[in-house]
Formats: C-alpha cells, sequence, structure tokens
C-alpha cells in the first residue's frame, strides 16, 4: 500500500523510482550540504539514500518513512520529509527542501502534516529532531510546529572539520493537540 498524506498545496508520498534522479539533484546544491558530513553529500551517497527510500517501502513491518514532498499541482519534487518510530511510542523526524523552495512555507506544512500522521496512525506519545544548533532555519521551523527545546549538547558531533553543537527539539502529542 502506497502512503500518501496531502496538504492544501502538498503531496508526501512514498518515494519512486522516478524520485531518485530529482532528489540526487536537489542534494548536490552547496547551501544544502551545508550541515552534512562531506561523506553524506555525495552524489552516490544521495543515489544509494534514495534507492533505500525506495525499498522500504516494501517492508512489511514498516518503521521508516522517508516521504517525497511535491507539489499536489505539478507534482514537481521539493524534498523530502522523514518520520523514523523508535520504541516507547516515540519518533524522529526531519526534512531537507531544495533552496529555491526554502522560506516557502511549504516545509511546516510538510512537517506539519508528518507530524500529524505520526500522532494520529502511529499514536506517539512524543516526536523529535536533532539538528546542527548553527542550524537556525531548522530551529524557527521546529518552533513554528510548537516544538520546544529539550536538550542543548555541546560539540558532540565532528565533521567539516570541526565540532558542532545540536539541538533536540521535541513535542509530546497532548502539546501537539492543543495546536489543532
Amino acid at each position: 500500500m502506497v502512503l500518501i498524506v496531502e496538504t492544501d498545496q502538498l503531496v508526501l508520498r512514498d518515494f519512486q523510482q522516478a524520485d531518485i534522479e530529482q532528489y540526487c539533484v536537489l542534494t548536490q546544491d552547496e547551501k544544502y550540504q551545508r550541515f552534512y558530513s562531506e561523506e553524506d553529500c555525495s552524489i552516490e551517497k544521495a543515489r544509494t539514500l534514495a534507492e533505500m527510500f525506495v525499498k522500504q517501502t516494501a517492508d512489511l513491518e514498516r518503521t521508516k518513512f522517508q516521504l517525497a514532498v511535491t507539489l499536489k499541482d505539478s507534482g514537481q519534487l521539493l524534498g523530502t520529509v522523514g518520520l523514523r518510530l523508535e520504541p516507547e511510542q516515540q519518533a524522529s523526524i526531519g526534512c531537507g527542501i531544495a533552496r529555491k523552495h526554502q522560506a516557502t512555507g511549504h516545509a511546516k506544512a510538510a512537517m506539519s502534516a508528518l507530524i500529524g500522521y505520526g500522532f494520529k496512525c502511529h499514536n506517539l506519545h512524543r516526536i523529535y529532531a536533532e539538528t546542527i544548533a548553527d542550524n537556525k532555519s531548522a530551529i524557527q521551523l521546529c518552533k513554528k510546529l510548537g516544538m520546544r527545546e529539550e536538550a542543548y549538547f555541546v560539540e558532540n558531533r565532528f565533521f567539516k572539520g570541526k565540532w558542532w553543537n545540536t539541538v533536540v527539539m521535541a513535542i509530546l502529542k497532548r502539546e501537539w493537540q492543543k495546536t489543532k
């Protein structure tokens, strides 16, 4: 069964073979790559990830939902959002939107739809996002979604030749329900 989550302007759906090349192109933008390690930025890694996203759609006991974010009217791929189920009714969430579609409200709409899907369809208790502390846009997006800062880790990730701080943002189901 193909997973589809819709908003007014977007369709979040399972990745398809036809999305792989478009996904590879969007991940090669230098600004898109700035908070990813070098090994995660190669075209080969992007292709491997996209192929994995397609294969995950066939899992019977699915715990990973990496969805293509597309415009409803044209089907154009804007990026991806992911929900990864964990034990004890928890999940991590994340997104990557092509630079030319950032600051359009599409990331917020896609993430909001995916959070709603997680709480409703998987009876999650808590959803969290972890990001590099310098990724102010991601932190602002999480705040707009009603998430709050739960943790701030100092120099716990090393890539691009330096140590980076990370932030964990989270929301509980009851907090989410208050915003809806």
